[in-house]
């Protein structure tokens, strides 16, 4: 499984997003401001970079075979840079958690972990399905409390809930979501205790440390 890490500055020259004017409220229709450095990713240059075979190999559960879990670069293995752990979709969680995703597991174990990014050219958008219940991944913005905005692989088919712009960090190697729903980025709640320590969550206006990933190809 091949980390996809790879120098972008020819690639996104061409497709570089100019961020709203400082200090503009989110809305559902208008993102939240990009700090310097981060770039949109579009289909072509995300398939670029996971068939880069120069990077590190992440860790595996033991006697996991990945080729058999996919052969698209768009599949991928999603990694916290907070807590260095994969994302998994917990499919036998009990109602209102069920596909609630989180970033608990150490190793890539199989499908759980794995997910397909699939692009959409009108809204230069990507729609997230779980691998592990083959359901698209949606922001669950009429939740309350500390699952307001939780992430969750539920869905059936896409619509404004279940898009998310992917952007790259050329300089420190390291990606972010942002839900289209809101305008806030994806976190990982390291703070958090129970069944939903470590859940993702769209509730952030910037891009620090608990928003950062890595993804890896599982080509």
């Amino acid at each position: 499984m091949t980390p996809v890490l790879l120098s972008l500055s020819a690639l996104l020259a061409a497709s570089a997003w100019t961020a709203p004017a400082a200090g503009a409220a989110p809305q559902a229709d208008r993102p939240t401001a990009v700090p310097s450095g981060w770039e949109k990713v579009d289909a072509a240059e995300l398939t670029h970079i996971a068939r880069n075979t120069d990077a590190r190999q992440a860790p595996l559960a033991a006697g996991d075979d990945v080729s058999a879990q996919a052969e698209e670069p768009e599949l991928l293995a999603v990694q916290s840079l907070r807590n260095d752990r994969f994302v998994a979709t917990e499919k036998t969680y009990p109602a209102p958690d069920t596909g609630v995703l989180r970033a608990r597991s150490a190793e890539y174990n199989g499908s759980w972990e794995g997910f397909a990014f699939e692009w959409d050219e009108t809204t230069g958008t990507y729609a997230l399905k779980s691998l592990a219940n083959n359901l698209y991944v949606a922001v669950e913005k009429n939740y309350t409390g500390s699952a307001q905005n939780e992430l969750r692989a539920r869905s059936t088919s896409v619509g404004g809930w279940e898009r998310f712009v992917l952007y790259y960090n050329e300089s420190q190697d390291r990606w972010a979501l942002q839900s289209t729903l809101n305008g806030l980025f994806v976190t990982m709640e390291n703070s958090y205790t129970g069944s939903l320590q470590y859940v993702l969550r769209a509730r952030s206006g910037e891009i620090a440390g608990w928003q950062e990933f890595n993804l890896y190809s599982l080509a």
